[in-house]
């Protein structure tokens, strides 16, 4: 697919490209399934498997330390030094009106073979579309999309749209520490039960 694409997004200082679930399926997935054109056109298509999560740099979208790209849905995720490996965890996504339209789900690095592995830190979020929202969306710009592909049938529902990311060793423990108010509030509570 566009492996050579150019992703490097010249956007003005303190801008930064940091969609939100809802945005990544509708503005960007949903118009890449119905061969919509996507402005800005940033995120780039990239067969993730034969790929480390640390080889994506200069390949995928970069922003921070996450980068995103489109790929095909597949079974294969299997890289040359490991796999990705399902966390069972699938979430629904949900507009602000209430609608679900896609699903969000979870996958985890593992140095190695399948089925086992040393498990790391590189996370990757998988959106796929629900089938009611890449139907809707392939069937209302069927006409024109026909033209462009030459009547050519292509099943869009198969994209997706891939966040990867490592998580930091230190966010399990984030939840643990005190802030600064806290600990001030904590004092004061100390200092009623001594007086």
């Amino acid at each position: 697919m566009g492996d050579n694409i150019n992703v490097n997004v010249n956007l003005p200082p303190g801008f930064r490209f940091y969609p939100t679930d809802e945005e990544l399926l509708v503005h960007f997935l949903q118009r890449k399934a119905a061969l919509s054109a996507c402005h800005p056109d940033v995120i780039p298509d990239l067969d993730l498997y034969p790929y480390d999560p640390w080889q994506l740099n200069g390949k995928a979208l970069a922003e921070g330390n996450q980068w995103y790209f489109y790929s095909r849905k597949t079974q294969n995720r299997i890289t040359s030094n490991g796999f990705w490996k399902a966390t069972g965890i699938e979430e629904a996504v949900i507009t602000r009106a209430n609608r679900k339209i896609g699903m969000k789900k979870y996958f985890v690095f593992h140095l190695g073979e399948p089925p086992s592995g040393v498990k790391t830190n590189w996370i990757l979020q998988e959106y796929g579309l629900s089938d009611s929202a890449a139907s809707n969306t392939s069937s209302s710009n069927s006409r024109s999309s026909s033209k462009r592909r030459g009547h050519l049938k292509t099943d869009f529902s198969k994209w997706v749209i891939c966040r990867v990311y490592e998580r930091n060793c230190d966010d399990d423990e984030a939840g643990t520490e005190l802030s600064c108010l806290d600990e001030v509030f904590l004092s004061l509570d100390d200092l009623d039960e001594i007086s």
